[in-house]
């Protein structure tokens, strides 16, 4: 597992809360005025999984485990069209005083989509959609480049310990006064399609979207049988990572419009399948979009810690084989 050291120096725009701490973010994309939010999440320990009592568990959600995470910055937000566009466009990727030698022809970017990813449900302030894992790593280190910090995926336990933020069940807040219809966009209430984001009640640590709405991706390889591979009972799992092996399948987290209620759990894993892209006529299938995955999109995070560049490259060496 790559380990991430030295703290960075956040050169961006602070947002105060009434708590007096400072615990949001504002981040501009360099050359475009196009912002995105980050809530600080903070590091501690918590049991991951569910219990086999649990509403709706499934087997792949246990045994449960303590695991111990660092502290990190998650996007308030699922990723958006306007955030992705810039990474999807060269033309909409410019320089900026910072960085008036960017040079955007340097870039890996997504193949021309063989559908219409968004399948007509809208991109101003919706969530991106329909790309690969692969396509949004690729966007992580897109932003990481353009910005000078290091922006990842989350693993399953730091996107598993954000969505419960302190909360020990299935959700993160409770169902006995609340209903998951305030804070998810699901099969049922969704009118099958996503929706923009931050229109439902956020986490208690101020993360919109994080059920439904779209599924995102994980740096995580799916293994039915992870937690019984990373459990270690005599110990704190400390900031767990099932790296990838394979292809497919990888896991992505809190359900999606598209989903039955049930899926749309703090707890829920669900795997990838090459079933997403059937309809994708290129050969070999393209790496960079799901032709049939209108429900899938990503979320962000940025250590607080970051990795020294030697560290960022053997990152990006790993999970994007250069």
């Amino acid at each position: 597992m790559i380990k991430f050291i030295n703290i960075v120096v956040l050169c961006i725009f602070w947002t105060v809360h009434m708590n007096g701490q400072i615990d949001t973010i504002e981040v501009e994309i360099p050359g475009t005025d196009v912002q995105f939010m980050m809530s600080l999440i903070p590091g501690g320990v918590f049991e991951m999984g569910s219990t086999e009592d649990a509403p709706f568990h499934r087997s792949d959600e246990g045994p449960v485990f303590e695991v111990a995470v660092d502290s990190f910055w998650m996007g308030t937000y699922e990723v958006t069209y306007d955030e992705y566009i810039i990474f999807r466009e060269k033309e909409k990727d410019k320089p900026s005083e910072d960085n008036p030698d960017w040079n955007a022809d340097a870039v890996a970017r997504p193949s021309p989509p063989y559908e219409d990813p968004t399948f007509g449900m809208g991109e101003d302030g919706y969530p991106a959609s329909s790309m690969t894992q692969f396509a949004a790593l690729q966007y992580c280190k897109w932003l990481s480049d353009k910005t000078g910090d290091f922006y990842r995926l989350p693993t399953e336990a730091e996107w598993e310990y954000a969505c419960k933020a302190g909360q020990s069940g299935a959700y993160y807040f409770d169902t006995a006064t609340d209903s998951l219809d305030n804070h998810a966009w699901h099969y049922d209430n969704s009118t099958e399609r996503y929706h923009k984001v931050g229109m439902k009640t956020p986490n208690p640590w101020g993360l919109y979207d994080m059920l439904g709405n779209v599924s995102e991706w994980t740096l995580d390889q799916y293994q039915e049988d992870a937690y019984t591979t990373l459990d270690k009972t005599d110990q704190i799992d400390h900031n767990p990572w099932l790296q990838p092996t394979r292809l497919h399948p990888r896991t992505v987290r809190g359900g999606s419009w598209d989903d039955d209620p049930e899926l749309n759990r703090c707890t829920c894993r669900i795997k990838s399948s090459r079933a997403w892209k059937e309809r994708d006529p290129q050969i070999p299938k393209s790496f960079w979009w799901n032709t049939d995955s209108p429900f899938v999109g990503f979320r962000i995070v940025k250590p607080v810690h970051q990795p020294t560049a030697e560290e960022q490259a053997e990152f990006w060496m790993l999970v994007l084989g250069g």
